[in-house]
């Protein structure tokens, strides 16, 4: 246990443009929901973590911009420049050692401002690597192409993936209103990243989404009487350079998950657990971060989508909501996840709902081919 638990969660729309609001005012809305959500008000939080990235807002300390509107005037409030399932775990900590009761989380990612991978670019080594145009979407590529050649499963497989994601999103009244997509048509679009095709990217969208994270006693106090534990939780980061790091290995993502694990007593998670939310933003992801969550075996990924495991209806399906291919922006992917999560054991995921969820992973991940990760595991 972490000490924990969820007791609101807001999410706005996900949409390839949101034109008629700012960036404050779409986050207002997300806040607004989560503390409805949460039956409270903004007197009941002591502290905020946001998740933001300066270059993807065009500011220079984006979240400032959002400081009132998250109720951070004169409290506390840590900032992190990542996923927003890392600020989720940081928020967790600080409830957990006792800091504060309850804890408010928000992130936020407007892509349509911005060409976003240009924006990655900075992610990477500025002196060697910048210059040559390396970023998330080259950094994709090579990761594809490793996997692809160290195990096997290519464009068929990836394009099922996209397939199922999108279909997905059409049941979710928060995904962007978007076509589901067929293999077909993701396998000819056009490519984009040997041997990445257009449709094997997630698309570039904008929104927000916040949790509200209390002490089990303050959620009491409050009166919360639907909060959702976070069982456990664990984050680690790969090295900086590409070419130190095995790209099929997920090694971080495999440290986060037994820790996250651990904490939780899973010990066989495709058994134990009813639904995984990932944040997939290509379709090969998905498989790979399968085998990091270990739920299968290295390159086993494609196998658990064609034995119908992961689909709807299946075992233990992935990304009922449609993901990140379905619709969520980066930054905000990882909290996400975890809000979905949320819904998911409270049995309110309308249109999307797996039946008899006790557990579900969230998984979230920032950096060139998931260089950092984070897992959580929530239950009743």
């Amino acid at each position: 246990m972490t000490g924990a638990v969820v007791i609101g969660v807001g999410q706005t729309a996900y949409e390839a443009a949101k034109p008629h609001q700012a960036i404050p005012e779409m986050v207002l809305e997300a806040v607004e929901r989560a503390l409805g959500d949460a039956r409270i008000g903004m007197e009941e939080v002591d502290a905020v973590v946001t998740a933001s990235v300066d270059l993807w807002d065009g500011r220079t300390a984006s979240n400032i911009q959002v400081t009132e509107v998250v109720g951070a005037v004169m409290k506390p409030e840590a900032r992190v420049a990542g996923d927003g399932l890392l600020a989720a775990i940081h928020a967790a900590m600080t409830v957990a050692a006792g800091a504060y009761g309850t804890v408010l989380v928000a992130a936020h990612c407007k892509m349509s401002e911005g060409q976003h991978w240009a924006c990655s670019n900075w992610a990477v080594d500025p002196i060697c690597q910048q210059p040559l145009g390396l970023d998330f979407l080259s950094a994709a590529g090579l990761q594809a192409r490793a996997y692809q050649a160290r195990h096997g499963p290519g464009a068929r497989h990836w394009a099922r993936v996209v397939e199922k994601n999108t279909r997905s999103a059409r049941a979710s009244p928060l995904a962007p209103r978007g076509p589901a997509r067929s293999a077909a048509e993701v396998m000819a679009s056009p490519m984009i990243a040997d041997p990445l095709r257009a449709l094997d990217a997630a698309p570039a969208t904008d929104g927000a989404c916040v949790l509200i994270l209390a002490s089990p006693e303050r959620a009491k106090s409050l009166g919360c009487n639907r909060a959702v534990a976070l069982l456990g939780a664990g984050y680690a980061c790969e090295p900086h350079y590409l070419g130190d790091r095995d790209l099929t290995a997920t090694e971080a993502l495999a440290a986060a998950s037994r820790r996250a694990y651990a904490m939780a007593g899973i010990e066989r998670p495709l058994g134990e657990v009813q639904v995984v939310e990932c944040s997939e933003a290509f379709s090969y992801q998905e498989l790979l971060w399968c085998e990091g969550l270990g739920l299968c075996g290295p390159g086993e990924g494609a196998r658990l989508l064609e034995d119908g495991i992961t689909v709807p209806g299946g075992r233990l399906p992935v990304n009922p909501s449609g993901g990140m291919l379905g619709g969520s922006p980066f930054v905000v992917a990882g909290l996400a996840r975890l809000a979905e999560a949320v819904l998911q054991v409270r049995g309110e995921a309308a249109g999307r709902q797996v039946a008899g969820v006790r557990r579900a992973i969230a998984h979230g991940t920032h950096g060139p081919a998931g260089q950092h990760h984070s897992v959580v595991v929530v239950g009743a």
